[in-house]
């Protein structure tokens, strides 16, 4: 634990920018899970944070009215905090993101007894939803994403509150968690029609207490950009070739079109660099990662940016360049309410020095004694090079058990 204090404060200082975790605390449950988790802890990775995310109620009230889009959602709505969001970005969820996707549960309870539910499926069907389970007074729906589900939601709600017909919806990461959601919304507020939702930490809802007419927004659409380019790909290309270069690029490629639904953008074969659509931001984050460790396996290092728009990516990306502990390393640079975070993927001699520090406690405190005792005697008497001569040693050490 203290360890990995230390670890984080000593690469924040090297990074100039704060360290929230290296390696994950994760719980894997399935080989999918327990792929990522293994990777993520071998490979060192760091979520760093470049400009602080302000986290407050109304933030997030405000996101959510730009993201689900004003038009669907009616005047009459009251917004209520069940649980206050945390204001910092939790490691653990932001993971739980990306290994299970953006794919959300909406949890859908009529009361008053009231004949709606056939009805309320058929709707969720044309919206692309995925009816899960139906009885004849709840349904557990899967739809593509969490702003998607507040906007059926919302729907569902007008149609039956308008044949007096309460109704509770709740959006979830599974079917449980919808349905947990929506038993704490009905202890706070009890049958008054309302969706209640998850974001950042916190438990949020939505409720109408009176009706209201039909919403004449569209769905939103975003887009969801990844920029990335082959850091040094001049000297990589020297050293291995641009076959080999070639090679992992079309890896990557494929990768995105194949497991991530993208669409790649801007891609010349024996090029260094591509962009891809996604129709997700998780599946964004999913490839950005994931490409960056298959090019990481193959002697590569990358940059990569993920935004709304394909300038907002490549900007991003280019912090990278100033992202380093020593040498640029592999950077994937993304925004997490209003601020922005990164995937920091540390070099193998860093992740060597990370590995020794973490494990070999003690001996690491001998060498830093036989570190400090040298440069004390050498500058006492005269020999500064003691210290210097102390620390090669210690590196090379550090780096070869």
């Amino acid at each position: 634990m203290v360890a990995n204090y230390l670890l984080r404060a000593l690469s924040g200082f090297f990074l100039k920018h704060k360290v929230l975790s290296i390696g994950t605390k994760y719980y894997p449950t399935n080989n999918n899970e327990r792929e990522y988790v293994e990777m993520i802890n071998y490979t060192q990775t760091m979520l760093v944070e470049i400009d602080k995310a302000h986290i407050t109620t109304s933030k997030i009230f405000e996101n959510l009215i730009n993201e689900v889009g004003k038009e669907n959602i009616p005047d009459n709505k009251r917004f209520i905090e069940i649980k206050p969001a945390e204001d910092r970005v939790d490691e653990y969820a932001l993971l739980s993101n990306i290994i299970m996707g953006s794919d959300r549960y909406l949890y859908v309870e009529v009361f008053n007894k009231g004949r709606i539910i056939s009805d309320f499926a058929d709707i969720i069907k044309r919206e692309n939803g995925t009816i899960v389970e139906q009885s004849s007074s709840e349904i557990v729906a899967k739809l593509l994403s969490k702003n998607d589900a507040i906007r059926v939601a919302i729907e569902l709600i007008r149609v039956g509150i308008n044949k007096d017909i309460s109704v509770r919806a709740a959006v979830g990461m599974t079917g449980a968690a919808s349905i947990e959601r929506s038993i704490n919304l009905n202890r706070e507020i009890g049958e008054v029609s309302g969706v209640g939702f998850t974001k950042l930490g916190g438990e949020f809802a939505v409720v109408f207490p009176s009706k209201f007419s039909k919403l004449k927004g569209e769905p939103l659409l975003y887009d969801n950009y990844l920029f990335i380019d082959v850091i040094n790909s001049t000297k990589f290309i020297d050293n291995k070739g641009r076959d080999h270069l070639v090679e992992i690029m079309n890896d990557i490629k494929g990768f995105i079109e194949q497991e991530c639904k993208g669409k790649i953008e801007g891609y010349r074969e024996g090029g260094d660099d591509l962009i891809a659509n996604f129709p997700t931001k998780d599946l964004a984050l999913k490839a950005g990662i994931d490409s960056a460790w298959h090019a990481l396996n193959n002697g590569a290092k990358i940059r990569a940016g993920i935004g709304k728009s394909r300038r907002e990516a490549g900007e991003r990306a280019q912090l990278a360049d100033d992202i380093k502990l020593w040498n640029p390393s592999s950077l994937i640079v993304f925004d997490v309410a209003d601020g922005i975070y990164g995937y920091f993927i540390p070099s193998e001699f860093a992740r060597s020095i990370m590995d020794f520090v973490s494990h070999k406690k003690t001996q690491a405190f001998l060498i830093f004694l036989l570190v400090f005792i040298s440069t004390f005697i050498g500058w006492n008497v005269g020999y500064w090079e003691f210290g210097l001569v102390a620390i090669f040693l210690a590196v090379l050490y550090a780096i070869t058990t």
